[in-house]
């Protein structure tokens, strides 16, 4: 009988107890729309901008008219741009133009000095002549030593359908096209009934200074690393390798005094175009220790381990996952799971 008036007892201090927590974790949902940031961290060129971009397509309304007017003005203006970026660094991988290819890109380098918005139609016909060169193709290939983007191949194969008078730029076309981040830039969604912010930072060396102020009250940092870039050089420095520049920023960011309690979520991006480049460029271009040859996940566990070695785990937590930025269905799941484990974290911390 004493035993069962305990129980009870204990039954009904735990149900006080457990009632106490849930009005409590009520009345702080209330104001949690001001606690839930996430901190968006990588070297430049690692997807930051394409990640916000899907958060415009799954969360919100996705890219209003005035936005695709202004990426089909940057479409258009980088088709041109990177075309004449090509066929300029065609000396410096020894390859040279056929004779009839070089009045034409005399046309087209003048074109790119005078530029105004519009593609018109004969600049259309000129970069498809081009393109058709076979040495122009080659120097493609080697477009990581001329920093040529790797989606100016995808332009450039859609180039009937984004010089069109009434082009409207499709959300893949969005997603492809690389704007360079400067300042601090945020995107605030609701999720539900909370409102969650994201703050994206410059990720050039000359941005970073501007970071500082961003590192309070953030629940999660999300750290992009472009893994296929382990044998490409800064845009700011053809001496230092991408991915190692990226492995220092985040040694040096992630172990700051700001950030010794903060969990991580730690992305690796541009898996596709990774599994393709390790058959051909080996990992030991940019890490000379590594001997397992062409196996993409070998060298991708090798990649993830020198970033994970580092992070501190003694009072916060880290997650590791690999996408492609563009691939909205895997950004959305990667969502779902961090938002799983932010509530998570945040839920346990109040029950403490």
């Amino acid at each position: 009988m004493g035993t069962q008036t305990s129980k009870k007892k204990q039954l009904k201090r735990s149900k006080k107890k457990n009632e106490r927590i849930d009005k409590s974790l009520q009345k702080d949902s209330n104001n949690l729309d001001q606690q839930i940031k996430l901190l968006l961290l990588g070297s430049g060129g690692s997807g930051k901008t394409t990640l916000i971009k899907q958060i415009h397509l799954i969360y919100k309304d996705g890219f209003d008219p005035l936005l695709k007017e202004l990426y089909k003005k940057t479409i258009r203006k980088n088709l041109v741009i990177h075309t004449v970026e090509l066929i300029e660094g065609m000396k410096r991988v020894n390859l040279s133009l056929q004779p009839q290819s070089k009045l034409i890109a005399s046309k087209l380098i003048n074109f790119k000095r005078e530029y105004c918005d519009e593609t018109t139609p004969n600049l259309k016909k000129v970069i498809k002549f081009l393109w058709k060169d076979p040495n122009v193709k080659r120097a493609f290939q080697l477009r990581s030593v001329l920093q040529i983007p790797e989606t100016h191949g995808y332009y450039l194969n859609n180039i009937d359908r984004i010089t069109e008078e009434n082009y409207v730029p499709s959300e893949t076309d969005i997603l492809k096209c690389r704007i360079p981040t400067t300042g601090v830039n945020t995107v605030d969604f609701n999720l539900e009934g909370l409102t969650w912010t994201i703050v994206d930072v410059g990720g050039q060396r000359s941005e970073r200074r501007k970071w500082i102020h961003q590192f309070e009250s953030v629940q999660t940092i999300i750290y992009i690393v472009a893994i296929s870039e382990y044998d490409q050089k800064l845009y700011e420095n053809e001496n230092v390798n991408r991915l190692k520049e990226a492995f220092d920023l985040f040694e040096t960011t992630i172990n700051n005094e700001y950030f010794e309690k903060t969990n991580c979520v730690l992305l690796f991006n541009k898996m596709d175009l990774f599994e393709e480049k390790i058959k051909k460029v080996p990992l030991s271009e940019c890490f000379s220790e590594y001997k397992d040859g062409s196996d993409s996940s070998q060298a991708k566990k090798f990649i993830s381990n020198k970033f994970l070695e580092i992070f501190e785990t003694r009072k916060r937590k880290i997650w590791s996952y690999s996408t492609c930025a563009t691939d909205t269905n895997k950004i959305r799941t990667i969502f779902e799971n961090i938002k799983e484990l932010v509530m998570e974290t945040i839920l346990n911390k109040k029950l403490l």
